[in-house]
């Protein structure tokens, strides 16, 4: 007797079957089964059977036709053009600052708005916006850049030629982009505002046009009836619905608002946004997938992103923490600006306001409530003690001597030149109007440095800008009140606060503005 594999006692007249032959026989009788299962299911219950698996089949293949759809839209580029940025950050995550940029480029189906030479190279920016969505993902910041904006364009390479380009400085920033690539744009503004730039979408004439029109149009108000010959937007007074070739000239002309300048256009541009922001949330739109899929082969169509962009996962992450923030807490802002001192017709940084805003950003400050204001306050426990009686309000305690005659000199080691007007505009504002300046080295921390017999002016001063009181020494070199201005107080009117400039905010997406008509441009009937 021989011992099977199967621990059965096999007798000497049984022949043995190979473990092959025994598998194959197991197999016939499952295969058997399944079939008599099969032939004697009830025909509902094969018919759910069948449609199901036709229906997953079909959910695959249609997620794998727009998937590879989508992916196959997008164009990339790289994201800079020299510089190498430091760190990576989490897109889900992480805090976010993506540059977006309006290519006017004149070539394919963007031909009828001018010929290739208005846009030589890699063409120009005809918008740009820095996004920057905070870290807890409850706001958005999106700040404007005027085309006139005069800037310092760093060195540049072609990342597609190798070939470099030399600095500039004092070139409109809208050129930024056109030798070496949108790389060299995305450079130029993290130069600007000292910080780093993650992401970058550039989109074309075309797709706003298209963009506007999967919507449904875009609501827009101004204040008269006007028509502009060069853009060819032709609006009557009030609220109207902008879709295709009338969305794309209310986004670029240049004349139609305000004084026919570059910020009447800003605040036009920030309004569109606003009213497309609103009515995708209002209308559904970013739960409906028919609408997003829509929407989705509309701007992958028309856009190019850097090369971490460059994939419909990523894209998604984006538009995910996108569609969970309140409209009330993306607020739209510009770059505060003044004529520029070389060219009237050109623009450059208003001081201090455009580094302080600059600064708010870096610090992920909420322009829409930079104090604070909104966070609901803490609800007073019932007090059961008697109401105390009310004490005298105390009078303030007047210095042993006159402000107006000790002399405070402010020495600036922030790197930052417009500090030191700023600080001694905030020492006249004190009562400290004696106020000089001089040359200083840079310098990281902040002090204060007092001569013979002005131990008590120094402590006040200091207390004027939060300085701490461990930052107050005595110098035989100084006569008087010495400010030093390190590089931890480069903005700002308190030590370690930073300042926001007052009316920064244009306006949230959760508002609905009307913009001013260019007096030039009024006419009386839009419609003729």
């Amino acid at each position: 007797m021989v011992l099977r594999r199967d621990n059965r006692a096999q007798g000497p007249g049984t022949p043995a079957r190979s473990e092959p032959a025994a598998r194959h026989a197991a197999d016939a009788r499952v295969g058997a089964a399944r079939h008599l299962n099969m032939r004697h299911m009830p025909v509902w219950l094969k018919v759910t059977t069948a449609v199901v698996s036709l229906v997953l089949l079909g959910g695959l293949a249609f997620a794998g036709y727009w998937y590879f759809r989508l992916q196959s839209n997008i164009s990339s580029s790289a994201l800079g053009a020299g510089s190498n940025k430091t760190d990576s950050v989490d897109d889900a995550t992480g805090r976010l600052q993506i540059l977006i940029l309006g290519s006017d480029t004149r070539d394919g189906k963007n031909a009828d708005y001018g010929t290739a030479d208005d846009s030589k190279g890699y063409g120009k920016s005809d918008v740009m916006m820095l996004m920057d969505i905070s870290e807890d993902n409850k706001r958005v910041s999106v700040v404007s850049f005027p085309r006139d904006l005069l800037v310092d364009i760093p060195e540049c390479t072609d990342q597609k030629t190798g070939k470099k380009y030399p600095a500039r400085q004092d070139v409109m920033i809208n050129e930024a982009m056109g030798e070496a690539g949108i790389g060299c744009a995305v450079d130029t503004v993290n130069k600007l505002t000292g910080l780093e730039v993650d992401h970058f979408m550039m989109a074309d004439f075309n797709a706003v046009k298209e963009l506007s029109n999967a919507v449904g149009g875009v609501e827009v108000c101004i204040s008269d009836a006007v028509y502009d010959p060069d853009s060819r937007l032709r609006l009557p007074k009030g609220k109207s619905q902008v879709q295709g070739e009338q969305a794309l000239a209310f986004l670029r002309t240049r004349h139609a608002f305000g004084n026919g300048g570059d910020l009447g256009r800003i605040k036009a541009q920030q309004g569109f946004l606003s009213s497309l922001t609103r009515k995708i949330k209002d209308d559904g739109t970013l739960s409906d997938p028919v609408k997003m899929l829509n929407i989705a082969d509309v701007v992958t169509k028309n856009l190019t992103v850097d090369d971490g962009l460059s994939s419909v996962p990523a894209m998604i992450t984006i538009g995910n923490r996108l569609k969970t923030i309140d409209v009330g807490k993306v607020a739209f802002v510009a770059v505060p600006t003044v004529p520029a001192a070389s060219d009237p017709n050109r623009l450059d940084p208003a001081q201090p306001a455009a580094s302080q805003l600059f600064e708010a950003l870096k610090k992920d400050i909420d322009l829409t409530d930079p104090e604070g204001k909104e966070k609901p306050p803490a609800t007073p426990k019932p007090s059961t003690s008697p109401t105390p009686t009310a004490k005298p309000t105390p009078t303030p305690s007047v210095p042993p001597y006159d402000k107006s005659l000790q002399l405070v000199t402010v020495a600036n080691g922030s790197s930052v030149p417009t500090r030191t007007q700023e600080i001694a505009e905030a020492l006249i504002a004190g009562g400290f109007t004696q106020v000089g300046q001089l040359e200083a080295s840079p310098v990281e921390t902040t002090m204060v440095y007092y001569g013979t017999d002005f131990a008590d002016v120094a402590v006040d001063v200091a207390a004027l800008f939060g300085i701490p009181a461990s930052r107050v020494l005595p110098s035989e070199g100084v006569a008087g009140v010495q400010v030093y201005l390190g590089a931890d107080f480069a903005s700002g009117s308190k030590l370690g606060k930073t300042s926001v400039p007052k009316d920064i905010v244009n306006q949230t997406a959760k508002d609905a503005t009307c913009q001013t008509a260019n007096p030039e441009l009024i006419v009386q009937d839009a419609a003729g």
